[in-house]
């Protein structure tokens, strides 16, 4: 893995983490914004800005693809890339939690 990907995306942001964990499936921004809120149960509302921004970024690192667009919307998913750094970022949190929990 690239040292600079590695530096950005680790440790990662909830934004981050969210969009890389709800693109395991093929989503476009907006199914992204409302998954993320249902999941969440509201505590976590990501805003069209920064769902995009996030988006756009992560698709030059490859972290995520492209795979098609329908009526103005782009449909992404996550890359092997993105599965390495989000399982990284998945096993992180367990250990921050069990450290917590002795």
């Amino acid at each position: 893995m690239d040292k600079r990907i590695r530096r950005f995306y680790m440790p990662m942001t909830e934004t981050s983490f969210y969009i890389l964990f709800t693109l395991q499936n093929e989503m476009h921004g907006y199914s992204i914004m409302k998954y993320v809120k249902a999941l969440t149960k509201g505590e976590i509302a990501l805003g069209a800005g920064t769902v995009y921004t996030s988006l756009s970024k992560m698709e030059k690192d490859g972290l995520i693809v492209l795979v098609k667009t329908e009526s103005n919307r782009k449909f992404y998913k996550i890359t092997d890339l993105g599965l390495e750094i989000l399982d990284i970022e998945i096993k992180r949190i367990e250990r921050l939690y069990k450290n917590t929990r002795g």
